[in-house]
């Protein structure tokens, strides 16, 4: 239970501190706006999806896994800063549980992962993305969607208490974004070379983009035939985001408890 109330306390913090920052709440508004612009009507002029004359109807889930992927990267930066500013350290000689830190910047990840969420799907009901399969498994798509952000959460709090400094997590952050494009957020498998398309096809991120096409009803959904996380794409899921919660929950609640011994 003091788990459960440290946590909640640290995230209360860690959204709070937005009051003091509101380029970064600002940047969670525009930044969906440019990006459907530029892959829905600038890349998406030159790609062509088999059954669907609408690209953007294909794209938006990707988009949705594109900013579920950002966790990774802003959980990686503010964790390092913080870890450079000495909040760690001050935390770390508390009587506080050692799960909790890692949990309380995780769960705001997951508070702001959600209202950038809806932030993308209004900016997808704009250009002409429908979720067609129901209220129901429209919610299972968003739930999955924000499992993932926070699963993705824990990971970057893991690298940002790992990293030494805050500039090269700064420096890093970016790199993150070919985890997203290395996968069938934007473009299908099927054209690529074909140990690149192994990659991608493993890849956690085109199981998650493929589940959320699936639920929505939107278009590129794979057949039977198709590698095992594309062919049960929410199954596989599930199945990592299980698996990355179990090797890095307790990994970041070592990694904070042991920093600087």
């Amino acid at each position: 239970m003091n788990v459960l109330i440290d946590g909640w306390t640290l995230t209360q913090r860690n959204l709070l501190r937005l009051r003091h920052e509101p380029g970064t709440l600002l940047t969670i508004l525009l930044m969906p706006t440019v990006f459907v612009v530029l892959f829905g009507y600038v890349f998406g002029s030159a790609i062509g999806i088999d059954g669907s004359s609408n690209y953007r109807e294909y794209m938006m889930p990707g988009m949705f896994v594109l900013g579920s992927g950002t966790a990774l990267s802003s959980a990686m930066v503010d964790v390092s800063m913080d870890n450079a500013r000495g909040v760690m350290d001050r935390l770390r000689s508390m009587p506080t549980n050692r799960v909790s830190v890692p949990l309380g910047q995780s769960s705001a990840e997951g508070v702001i992962g959600a209202y950038g969420l809806v932030v993308m799907m209004l900016c997808g009901l704009v250009v002409g993305w429908r979720a067609h399969n129901g209220v129901w498994k429209t919610l299972a798509a968003i739930g999955l969607l924000l499992l993932f952000r926070y699963t993705l959460a824990w990971v970057g709090t893991y690298l940002g208490l790992a990293i030494p400094s805050a500039s090269t997590a700064a420096a890093l952050a970016p790199l993150t974004l070919p985890l997203t494009m290395v996968s069938n957020a934007f473009v299908p498998t099927d054209g690529m070379p074909g140990w690149l398309q192994v990659i991608c096809e493993w890849n956690p991120l085109s199981a998650l983009a493929t589940a959320t096409r699936e639920l929505f009803g939107n278009p590129g959904v794979p057949g039977p035939d198709a590698a095992w996380p594309l062919a049960h794409p929410v199954a596989a899921s599930l199945l990592w985001a299980g698996l990355l919660l179990v090797i890095f929950v307790p990994l970041s609640a070592r990694k904070f408890a042991r920093a600087g011994l």
